[in-house]
């Protein structure tokens, strides 16, 4: 019988591929002046609203000292979780993620997908030389296309259980042409693995685009079919589960983002089922990846949490920075 060992969490923003001086220098700042907000409660506002919106403090949030703090406290965080996969010795990682457009578009845009083919492939990089552009870059590969392990048959069985299970699926064996993994997966491939390279099940959740994004309680549940399944699976595997993205972004709204921790801390599972939506908007919406997670690790204790608060520009744009490991404990 497979068993659930470890369970993970971990932000994938482009700020953790770039530079300490690409934060320090202000290289998201050209990008935020041009991009669409959601503010915390729910509206949709631009750069200049949120800029004149700021808090009196705003200033002493992005001084540079501050920032090469925050910049190693996150690549430590990262370091700390690559180890604790490596020790946690799996034989497949389920990595829970939401993908933008990269193997879907909105002419089939599934709200739930599973991935149960041999291997799964990263695209080689680009030349690039804007700071942004190289820190998406680190994302792929350096020498070509990569081919990935993952592990088919627990893929497999965990189609045909949360099938039973009344989820609706989409069900992928391979990607189309000039298709390729996405950033939550290739995040995890090429930032949390070293050199034994843990199978993988891709699950993504449609946790971007409206109108067919999963509830909070379904996510949820779904977590908690995922683990049921993980349970039921004919094999004495080492499984873990992660969730890939979040938290708060592209405003960085630490109050909820808090709340969001200290529910997996007290493991308030009706915080998750009951989430506004109106928190999960924009990117903050890859919160669901972590309201599944919260399903499946409903049996395991925090074991560790890092959270740090990545504004980047005198507006407080950002994101949320936080990663998360839990292991088996006491709790009921």
């Amino acid at each position: 019988m497979a068993r659930l060992v470890a369970g993970f969490g971990s932000s994938h923003s482009p700020m953790l591929a770039a530079q300490e001086e690409d934060w320090v220098g202000g290289a998201f700042v050209g990008r935020d002046r041009g991009r669409q907000f959601v503010d915390f409660d729910g509206r949709s506002c631009r750069y200049d609203d949120l800029l004149a919106n700021a808090p009196a403090d705003a200033a002493s949030r992005i001084e540079a000292p501050v920032l090469r703090q925050r910049h190693a406290n996150v690549q430590a965080a990262i370091a700390r979780l690559r180890d604790d996969i490596a020790a946690a010795e799996l034989d497949a990682l389920i990595v829970i993620g939401d993908d933008q457009e990269e193997l879907f578009d909105h002419s089939n845009m599934p709200a739930i997908g599973v991935y149960y083919g041999e291997t799964i492939a990263n695209a080689k990089a680009a030349p690039a030389t804007a700071p942004l552009d190289r820190a998406r870059m680190r994302f792929l590969e350096a020498d070509g296309n990569v081919d990935y392990p993952c592990h088919a048959p627990l893929a497999r069985h965990l189609i045909d259980a949360l099938q039973r299970d009344g989820f609706d699926l989409s069900a992928m064996a391979k990607t189309a042409p000039g298709k390729f993994e996405g950033h939550a997966i290739s995040f995890v491939h090429r930032f949390l693995m070293g050199a034994e390279t843990v199978p993988v099940v891709p699950v993504f959740l449609n946790a971007y685009y409206p109108p067919n994004q999963p509830a909070p309680a379904r996510c949820l549940a779904l977590g908690e079919a995922i683990q049921r399944a993980i349970e039921g699976f004919d094999a004495a595997a080492r499984i873990g589960v992660l969730a890939s993205g979040g938290l708060s972004h592209f405003v960085v709204d630490e109050d909820f983002d808090h709340a969001v921790i200290d529910a997996f801390k007290s493991h308030d599972i009706e915080f998750f089922r009951s989430a506004p939506l109106h928190k999960l908007m924009s990117g903050s919406s890859e919160i669901r990846n972590w309201i599944c997670l919260a399903g499946a690790v409903a049996g395991l204790d925090l074991d560790w949490v890092s959270y740090t608060p990545g504004y980047r520009t005198p507006a407080l744009t950002g994101t949320g920075l936080c990663f998360a490991s839990f292991r088996p404990g006491t709790s009921p």
